[in-house]
């Protein structure tokens, strides 16, 4: 989590039986939280608020929310978000806003991921781009890769502009 360092930054990580992700998350020394949803298919906000349960939420400059890893039922649950991202793994292909435009035009901003793997799967960026307009025109997009770094100062920008709004109008 390369916020981290200069921001106070959370996690909540849902999945259906393991807290994989959440070990992994917590080796980046900002607090993390594992919800285990079991047979749902979905974060749904009692679930948020309960895993929130002990933490002051003023202390946060930033709490990430990842939902369970699916295209289709976490488009149409609310958890409160100022902000929701979609991410697009390049292994996945660039037909995935045409197959579920549901949870494009719920969003707000598009992240294809995995960016290091496109050349070996043949992704091709340019259509993956030209679907999600064509879902959701306007769209915001970043392309990234955890692996190389490739677009994370981009988007670490992006959301430290989003937050400040976000913040101004919280203390209001």
């Amino acid at each position: 989590m390369r916020l981290h360092p200069r921001y106070r930054v959370a996690a909540l990580v849902g999945d259906l039986a393991t807290e994989n992700d959440a070990t992994r998350l917590a080796r980046s020394q900002a607090p993390v939280k594992q919800i285990i949803t079991g047979t749902f298919c979905h974060l749904e906000a009692a679930m948020v608020q309960n895993a929130l349960e002990g933490w002051d939420l003023n202390h946060l400059d930033f709490l990430f929310i990842e939902n369970v890893g699916n295209l289709v039922c976490p488009s149409s649950y609310d958890l409160g978000e100022d902000l929701r991202f979609v991410l697009l793994p390049v292994t996945e292909g660039e037909d995935k806003p045409l197959k579920y435009p549901t949870i494009f035009n719920s969003l707000d901003v598009a992240i294809i991921t995995k960016s290091d793997l496109a050349d070996a799967v043949q992704f091709d960026e340019v259509e993956a781009r030209r679907n999600i307009q064509a879902v959701r025109p306007g769209m915001e997009v970043f392309k990234l890769s955890a692996k190389t770094g490739e677009g994370m100062i981009d988007c670490l920008y992006f959301l430290e502009r989003r937050r400040m709004p976000s913040r101004a109008a919280a203390a209001v």
